[in-house]
């Protein structure tokens, strides 16, 4: 069964003002408290967006006028209304509603945004059942200082209404949904204004009137071009059609989650917890074969805030001591705790299947060095930040030096190339980028070299393999003269057993003269053998 629980925020951009205004601000909601009113600038003016009880207690309404507004109650107090600052707040908020649900869907009434959607199907035993999860929505939200109610049922507009209208009757099911929803006021069903006045205009005043009405001439008469239409609201809220819910980020396949009644007030506390959390996020992958990529450690104040820290790797994994020693690497110090937490959320945010690796007998000290590597790479990403440590990827080219591109280490590797092949040569390990110049005495026109001088020291050539030749790629852009050249590639080794990888720029033509307006080959060193 379906538990949709609408948290109703009663007032929201009222608190938003009051949290923002400073702590000398008077507190709005109190017995003693003014009437005030949040303005908001339209087509027809200077209009009431937002009341404190006390202005709603002298019959001011939303929408009215501020003049109107001021020549009933001329003690009014005004501020302007900041609907963008509402909506980023109402945000945060959800985000900090993922404590209860992983599933927190804004609500995006026709009056404001003034509440959320949590999905608790299959959780509500998590919080002791269902009135008991509905009493902690509401105890967290006030501690934080935020006015609520909330109620469940097993539609997002039948727990709206309940929320709204219902009184103390909070939570419905299934089989009593219908019977719940009769004697609440049209109004609950999220109908536009128009539609509203002319139900009204028709004596239907309460949903169980519409029960009996014939739906062909219900649909006919209450079709609203500017919203939603009657009795497909009426659907919604009895079940007979299904309202879909956008979460306000999409929910993680995998979390591991922990509430707790004596909030952690410093990071030792969280640095304690955390292991438990992540051995919890690492049984629920094992048992899928999937390994995370990027975690998210999101830390749940109890003023409604939310502090989060993330980590990246370059592989998936489901190490939790690898885990720990990212995040201790990153910075769990950076985490806040405010007031105190009270809830603490480790998620997976990228996942990939671990693939088992066969190891071949005698490559065990291979393996071992594979996964060194990638935990050092690891370790200095948290350390340095995600673009600080780079790798090369095999890119389509026959120039030796356009023949990779760099990478930040935690991305995904691109797909391979088409056509990108080995060409069974051996390459060095070490290039120069640019080639440094050599003077070489070999045999024209396309002799090996005998000798050559390298950085002011001569080298005699005992042993030559070659040429490789290498023509420039004219499909490609060519921003340095140096490529546009074909070159012939040697693999040299010295009378010291050093090995090199030089290359001759150009050909001898047979035309060639050596005139000064001539361009005569050169050599170049691009490497070094091990």
């Amino acid at each position: 069964m379906r538990r949709i629980v609408s948290v109703w925020l009663i007032d929201w951009p009222v608190t938003v003002w009051a949290r923002s205004a400073g702590p000398n601000t008077p507190d709005p909601f109190a017995e003693d408290a003014g009437p005030l009113a949040l303005i908001q600038r339209t087509a027809r003016g200077q209009i009431l967006h937002a009341l404190n009880p006390a202005a709603r207690a002298l019959n001011l309404s939303r929408g009215q006028t501020q003049a109107d507004a001021r020549a009933m109650i001329p003690h009014l107090t005004c501020h302007p209304a900041d609907l963008a600052a509402d909506q980023r707040a109402l945000g945060a908020l959800a985000v900090w509603g993922e404590r209860w649900s992983s599933s927190v869907t804004v609500d995006p009434s026709e009056d404001g945004l003034e509440g959320l959607f949590l999905d608790l199907t299959g959780a509500t035993h998590l919080f002791g059942g269902e009135a008991e999860a509905l009493i902690r929505i509401q105890t967290r939200l006030k501690e934080a200082g935020i006015r609520a109610r909330a109620a469940m049922a097993p539609t997002p507009g039948a727990a709206w209404a309940l929320a709204r209208y219902g009184g103390a009757k909070r939570i419905a099911t299934d089989a009593d949904v219908r019977d719940i929803l009769a004697p609440l006021p049209v109004e609950s069903l999220r109908i536009t204004d128009a539609a509203l006045k002319q139900t009204k205009r028709f004596g239907l005043k309460r949903i169980g009137d519409l029960y009996p009405m014939p739906r062909a001439g219900l649909a006919r008469r209450f079709r609203d071009g500017a919203g939603v239409g009657l009795v497909r609201r009426l659907d919604q809220a009895t079940g007979a059609t299904n309202e879909a819910l956008i979460p306000t980020r999409p929910p993680p396949r995998y979390r591991g989650w922990e509430a707790y009644a004596d909030p952690l007030t410093d990071t030792a506390g969280i640095e304690s917890r955390l292991p438990l959390l992540a051995d919890q996020l690492a049984r629920s992958m094992e048992a899928d074969g999937q390994g995370a990529r990027a975690l998210t450690l999101t830390a749940f104040r109890v003023d409604g805030q939310t502090r989060a820290l993330s980590v990246r790797m370059g592989r998936a994994l489901r190490d939790v001591s690898i885990w720990m020693r990212l995040f201790r690497e990153t910075g769990v110090e950076k985490i806040d705790p405010g007031f105190g937490i009270d809830a603490l959320m480790l998620t997976a945010d990228v996942t990939e299947p671990v693939v088992a690796l066969q190891v071949v007998m005698g490559d065990e000290e291979q393996a071992r060095h594979a996964d060194g590597l990638a935990a050092l790479i690891d370790r200095l990403s948290a350390r340095l930040g995600e673009g600080a440590v780079r790798v090369a990827d095999p890119f389509g080219s026959w120039l030796p030096e356009r023949a990779e591109r760099w990478r930040p280490a935690l991305s995904k590797a691109p797909p391979p190339e088409e056509g990108l092949r080995d060409t069974g040569r051996a390459r060095p390990l070490l290039l120069f980028d640019p080639p440094e110049p050599v003077e070489t005495l070999a045999g024209l026109p396309d002799g090996a070299p005998a000798l050559f001088t390298w950085r002011r020291v001569r080298r005699r050539v005992t042993r030559v393999d070659g040429p490789e030749r290498l023509s420039p790629e004219w499909w490609r852009p060519r921003p340095d003269d140096r490529l546009t050249r074909t070159r012939d590639y040697y693999r040299i080794e010295d009378d010291q057993g050093l090995r090199y990888w030089l290359f001759r720029e150009g050909l001898y033509g047979p035309d060639y003269t050596g005139a000064d307006d001539e361009r005569e080959p050169s050599w170049w060193m691009h490497g070094v053998f091990p």
